[in-house]
């Protein structure tokens, strides 16, 4: 072999440096090992540094000392293939890292040949894998999570490849009736409905991220709505479109609950006061311009409140109901039926020709109505009170024709109830005449412009003054001196009659305290004061608890005064009455029943009941003593209430015979003309003092 020229020496060094160079920065570790005696002839950086050593100190070393006895066992197997076979070897190995953990690597050995054939080396190729399997195991961890997924969620998944289902879950089998086996492989349009397809189709061709709603077919051909999570993903290297499908039945039938109770009364299912409203101003336009009669009937029901207070609000929720269902069963479907809340019921009717269609439509209603319920063992009859409104006769505006046919149902409940009643211009005026006195009568209230009457009592036998009853009267700024005919069915219309009862009993206590400070009795002791109560007083919750506090704030006691209820009053509230009158009693006032024998109280509720005196109605008083009717009828009264104990007084005594005849039967106590009309406080003071 010839010495290497000088130039040939250096383009070898050249080739050398740069092959070195090159070797230093490929992104892998190379080295070669001699062949038969496996010692490292050449190393770049990178093979070198993994093992702790330098370029120059790694030649010449054995390859187990360089990567350790028992790496070199590991992969001695892997070294005899190349040497045997001459191919190239490729294998995986894990290494520790220089600062912790452990890394993974892909190495390549190469067998080198000479001219000849003959194997002189190998080369070893080692590169850092390590990123790559770490991806390839947090995607086999993610499609576990995507399959354990699919098997847990209660919702449906498809997965699809160009419309072709390649993949579904079983709760998408059991939402769609269809199995896995017959699913896979079929085009999801072919599950779609067909006024669906394309909407559904334009989204799969556009292939983007949304959610949206449609429609699939159940196997059994129902209709499912559905909501369509679009997803692309990548699943074993393969991008597929994945779709998530949710069952929404449920919540469209919550969407549609909520939207039919912001329409309708919750208990009965009819419109509600704005969707009524609403509809019917919608009629209205429509019957304008068609130049058409429209009749809006106002209801209310007499004697619910007895209903509720008597059997409870299940039963007063089932009477109405009955009612909701028995008017919606006599109008035809064009007819709008409205709750406008507690037992208040409207209805229009259309397509009439005169009012005499109306009054077809209300005579049924009277009659489908009326619903009997039973209360305390009696049958007690709900009936209904019906107000009418014509348009556009009486009002062209929805608020306008409500308002009157509200008039005209309050004048029907006055009429006697189960009846209706017509709007009239009148009841227009009555009705702002009432708005007026209701003003007036607050305004009075803080005015100080109401005083108490007293009319005396006395004793049948002896004529000698036993008590006074105190009558209100309004010294009204316009009207002058007015009696209660003149403003309490107003009063008690509107909830004034609270307050005005509070300030009689407190006026009457305070009365009575000043009465007894000026020693004015009545011949046994301190006078005793009658005071009438309000129907609405009595059956306020707690009423027993007021008085109480209105004594201890006058300074009176309740053997100071006495409570006048009529009959009526008692029977509406016969559950509760007993027990309130009990506890009246208990703080010492007596009990009173006014204008006995107008009323339906039984000799059983007069035994049941916590009462003290009883009052015969004037109206039998003054047909006394010629008429033989009365005389027998109050007569019966009288032994009656002698025979239960109570004390019975006469109203109404206007002569003497009245006088002697009801002494002569064993009434104890008179009131009236005779005795002495109602007089102002002082001259009641007067009065007394001058007997």
């Amino acid at each position: 072999m010839n010495a290497l020229t000088a130039p040939d020496f250096e383009r070898q060094a050249l080739d050398a440096a740069r092959f070195r160079m090159l070797a230093d920065h490929v992104p892998a570790w190379i080295a070669l090992y001699g062949a038969a005696d496996h010692r490292c002839l050449f190393a770049n950086r990178g093979y070198a540094e993994a093992f702790g050593l330098t370029q120059e100190s790694i030649v010449g070393l054995h390859f187990s000392e360089i990567v350790g006895s028992e790496a070199y066992e590991q992969v001695r197997l892997s070294v005899d293939e190349l040497v045997r076979d001459h191919k190239s070897v490729v294998y995986e190995r894990e290494l520790p890292r220089l600062g912790g953990g452990r890394s993974c690597h892909e190495i390549h050995l190469i067998p080198q040949f000479d001219e000849a054939g003959v194997l002189l080396g190998s080369w070893v190729l080692v590169y850092d894998i390590t990123r790559h399997r770490e991806a390839e195991r947090l995607l086999r961890e993610s499609e576990t999570r995507l399959d354990k997924f699919m098997q847990a969620t209660v919702e449906g998944i498809l997965f699809h490849r160009d419309g072709r289902m390649t993949d579904v879950n079983p709760p998408l089998c059991a939402l769609t009736g269809w199995s896995a086996g017959e699913l896979i492989g079929q085009h999801v349009l072919a599950f779609v409905t067909e006024d669906e397809l394309p909407k559904v189709r334009e989204v799969m061709q556009q292939s983007q991220e949304l959610r949206y709603e449609t429609v699939i077919k159940h196997r059994d051909g129902s209709r499912i709505p559905v909501e369509l999570i679009m997803r692309t993903v990548e699943l074993d290297g393969e991008k597929l479109r994945m779709a998530v499908v949710r069952d929404i039945r449920d919540r469209l039938a919550s969407e549609a609950r909520i939207q039919h109770l912001a329409l309708h009364d919750g208990l009965t299912g009819l419109l509600n006061r704005a969707a009524f409203m609403d509809r019917m101003t919608l009629l209205m336009r429509r019957a304008e311009r068609k130049g058409e009669m429209l009749a809006l009937l106002f209801i209310d029901l007499d004697n619910f409140k007895r209903v509720n207070d008597s059997l409870g609000h299940l039963e007063g929720d089932q009477v109405l109901t009955t009612v909701s269902e028995r008017l919606v069963g006599a109008l035809r479907g064009s007819d709008l039926v409205g709750r406008f809340g507690g037992d208040e019921f409207v209805v229009l009717l259309s397509d009439l020709a005169t009012r005499a269609d109306i009054v077809v439509v209300l005579e049924a209603l009277l009659s489908v109505v009326e619903v009997p319920v039973k209360a305390d063992g009696r049958a007690l009859s709900v009936t209904p009170s019906i107000g009418v409104a014509v348009y556009p006769d009486d009002g062209r505006q929805a608020d306008e024709l409500i308002q009157h046919a509200d008039t005209a149902m309050y004048r029907a409940k006055a009429r006697g109830r189960a009846t209706y009643q017509f709007f009239e211009p009148a009841l227009a005026e009555t009705a702002y005449a009432d708005l007026v006195l209701e003003a007036e009568l607050a305004q009075g209230l803080t005015r100080n412009e109401f005083e108490l009457f007293f009319q005396p009592q006395v004793e049948a036998t002896t004529g000698q003054f036993s008590g006074a009853e105190a009558l209100l009267r309004w010294r009204h700024p316009q009207r002058g001196l007015l009696s209660p005919d003149a403003f309490i069915f107003v009063a008690e219309r509107h909830r004034l009659m609270l307050s005005l009862g509070e300030w009689v009993l407190r006026e009457a206590a305070t009365t009575a305290r000043r009465w007894r400070e000026k020693g004015l009795t009545d011949g046994h002791g301190p006078m005793r004061i009658a005071v009438n109560l309000s129907r609405m007083q009595f059956h306020l919750e707690g009423f027993a608890d007021t008085v109480e506090r209105l004594l201890a704030e006058t300074g009176a006691q309740g053997r100071w005064l006495e409570l006048e209820l009529t009959e009526r009053m008692l029977i509406d509230d016969i559950e509760h009455a007993p027990a309130t009158l009990a506890q009246l009693r208990a703080l010492g006032l007596t009990v009173s029943v006014d204008d006995f024998g107008t009323g339906y109280t039984s000799l059983a509720h007069l035994t049941e009941l916590p009462l003290d005196k009883l009052k015969i109605d004037q109206s039998f008083v003054a047909r006394l003593p010629d008429d033989v009717g009365a005389q027998a009828i109050t007569r019966a009264i009288v032994q009656m209430a002698v025979g239960l104990g109570l004390t019975v007084t006469a109203e109404g005594v206007r002569s003497a015979a009245q006088w002697q005849l009801l002494a002569g039967w064993g009434c104890q106590q008179f009131q009236g003309e005779l005795v002495g009309a109602p007089m102002p406080a002082a001259e009641f003071e007067a009065w007394v003092k001058a007997r």
